[in-house]
């Protein structure tokens, strides 16, 4: 199978990709900068490969490390994508279905704290290995991306109202395991990933995916409120999940970043998303039962967000303290990087004229 696909993850650039035997394919142009890596690296990324979530702990979870190996493999740093895996497969991927465990704690023994999923994770893992392993000519990446996007594709997806929808995890999600399940989260669609994760498994209709996750999520922001981040499908109607706030949150500040990423279009959907920031693009924690703007989230990373959002829509420039990389915390600097790649390559116009390249 030989195919040209629009890899958004990789900086929005075309590239031939072979998902069934890697192809010693030339890694694209990287548009986060040197510097920024180094210092992304320097505040959250051990020798040893462990990314840490800094503000909750010194955590680390499968999320922090797929991330970590997007972001080595889109600035090309072979050394620290091998490192970042290597603790991921070693220290993680020890659940019996190959999926990773969500949560290992450094002061905790054993380290790992709880066995379960969290599929946002496992996608951006499997998402990451296969644009290495197909970038760098390495099989067994890609073979290993393609055995965790099948057990994500035959254990984690749920039908609910004529949509296909992705579970957070293998317990504790479904309509079995609650009453008010299944509850699904809508920021663990990481549109970006689909059209890599349905040529390794061509089987599972993930393109049909990334559609039902678009209409999920129009269906929730129909009301002029942004989604929770727990979301229960048990009625007709989506409604916060019992046991979760009713907010918006951390989880789902990326969403219309996955959106801005994947190269949709979807210009309604990112139009309704505007709730989520005020006029300095500033998002906050949110009741989605009041509108309620609870707590700020303030750090650059969200606000670049909101920024880019704005431009793309409206054509307004990023402000120049935003295309300006600084290490605040792990979350937030890693929207902050994967947004000014995004602009960089794709909407270069949004950046001020004299600051384009972003450099910190």
């Amino acid at each position: 199978m030989k195919l040209t696909t629009f890899v958004a993850g990789f900086a929005s650039v075309i590239l031939s990709w072979s998902p069934l035997a890697a192809q010693d394919t030339p890694m694209p142009l990287s548009f986060i900068h040197d510097d920024e890596w180094q210092a992304y690296q320097d505040a959250y990324v051990g020798d040893d490969g462990r990314v840490v979530d800094v503000f909750n702990d010194n955590i680390s979870h499968s999320e922090s490390q797929g991330y970590g190996m997007l972001l080595a493999a889109l600035v090309q740093d072979r050394p620290a994508f091998e490192r970042i895996w290597s603790f991921t497969r070693t220290e993680l991927m020890i659940r019996d279905d190959g999926l990773a465990a969500w949560r290992w704690d450094p002061v905790a023994d054993p380290h790992i704290t709880d066995v379960n999923n969290a599929t946002d994770g496992d996608i951006l893992i499997a998402y990451a290995l296969a644009l290495a392993g197909n970038g760098w000519g390495v099989p067994e990446y890609v073979q290993r991306a393609t055995e965790i996007t099948r057990t994500v594709g035959e254990t984690l997806l749920a039908e609910v109202d004529g949509l296909q929808v992705i579970l957070p995890g293998t317990e504790g999600f479904s309509a079995a395991d609650r009453s008010d399940g299944p509850v699904v989260n809508p920021s663990y669609w990481v549109f970006e990933a689909f059209p890599v994760l349905a040529e390794l498994t061509p089987e599972i209709d993930w393109m049909d995916i990334q559609q039902d996750g678009l209409a999920l999520l129009e269906r929730l922001t129909n009301d002029g409120m942004p989604p929770a981040d727990w979301v229960s499908l048990s009625d007709d109607t989506p409604t916060p999940a019992s046991d979760f706030p009713p907010e918006f949150g951390y989880n789902n500040v990326r969403v219309p970043l996955y959106l801005i990423r994947a190269g949709l279009g979807k210009t309604e959907l990112l139009d309704r998303l505007g709730v989520i920031f005020d006029e300095t693009y500033e998002a906050a924690i949110i009741d989605v039962t009041t509108g309620e703007r609870l707590e700020p989230m303030g750090e650059a990373g969200y606000r670049a967000i909101g920024a880019a959002r704005a431009c793309i829509l409206h054509d307004t420039p990023v402000p120049p303290e935003l295309q300006v990389y600084s290490p605040q915390s792990y979350y937030g600097d890693t929207m902050h990087l994967l947004t000014l790649a995004h602009l960089r390559q794709r909407h270069n116009g949004c950046l001020v004229p004299g600051n384009a390249e972003g450099q910190s």
